[in-house]
């Protein structure tokens, strides 16, 4: 109960910040600059645990600074990310006992990729001419396949997926999950259509159906990978949730860990269909 009411107040929200307008863009690039720096500062809790002592503000910061830069300059956003992770070498290089740099520097650059650069696909996705209506399918394709997983596997699941990283899923909820996502990419197709008959235009999917659901079974496998990724690193540190922020989800870092490898991989297919 406590994840399906956390559930209903988060996605009204959420949906707002992603239909609020090209024009109010900066905001949503600052929602997700902000969710990047709460699961950031999870994973950073999570690696302490390995004996790793990583800057925790000078990271947020430099989280900060890669998400203006890639707003001011997309085009730069490359150079920046590599800027700020020599940055974190130095600092990390003269701020403590030489035997911590190696695991602090570490840590502090996985954390501005795992958290920071693949949450920037997210913002691209969102400033492209039908930006809002990409971010609306890959939340409802990863939602959908999450939530199918989690009932579909918990009613039928018997079989293990993967054991050792993470126990509860089985293959039953990971093929729920597909089901679960290509059911609502249809969905939210079959409304658009409805929508647009209607002139109503605020979701648009143009290329031809087999092609989304296509896309919509490519970003199931890579929101399970990005959730059993995410799970891997939590039990090599003995921890169940990354935090406790979100009643029923645990932390930020649990909720948004499938998005960490879905939405780069949304990105890329949008980028590669450019080109033919």
């Amino acid at each position: 109960m406590k994840r399906v009411l956390t559930a209903i107040v988060l996605i009204p929200v959420v949906l707002v910040l992603v239909f609020l307008g090209p024009q109010q863009h900066w905001l949503f690039s600052l929602a997700v600059a902000a969710v990047a720096t709460l699961a950031g500062s999870e994973y950073l809790t999570l690696a302490q645990r390995t004996g790793a002592k990583p800057p925790r503000f000078v990271v947020v910061i430099a989280l900060l600074a890669l998400f203006a830069a890639n707003f001011e300059r997309p085009d730069w956003t490359t150079g920046a990310f590599g800027v700020l992770c020599l940055a974190l070498l130095i600092f990390c290089t003269f701020r403590g006992p030489v035997e911590q740099v190696m695991a602090d520097t570490a840590v502090s650059i996985f954390c501005m990729f795992y958290v920071g650069f693949t949450l920037l696909a997210l913002v691209n996705l969102h400033e492209l001419a039908n930006g809002p209506s990409l971010v609306t399918f890959l939340l409802c394709v990863v939602w959908a396949g999450d939530s199918a997983a989690l009932y579909i596997g918990r009613t039928w699941g018997q079989r293990k997926l993967a054991p050792t990283l993470s126990p509860g899923k089985t293959w039953a909820g990971a093929m729920g999950s597909m089901i679960g996502s290509l059911l609502a990419a249809g969905l939210l197709l079959e409304l658009a259509t409805q929508l647009q008959a209607r002139d109503f235009v605020f979701l648009s999917y143009p290329d031809e159906p087999w092609y989304w659901l296509v896309l919509a079974a490519i970003v199931n496998v890579a929101a399970q990978i990005g959730d059993l990724a995410e799970s891997a690193l939590k039990r090599s540190v003995g921890m169940k949730d990354s935090g406790s922020l979100l009643p029923g989800h645990g932390g930020v870092l649990d909720r948004i860990d499938a998005l960490l490898l879905a939405a780069p991989v949304l990105w890329y297919a949008q980028v590669i269909r450019q080109w033919f």
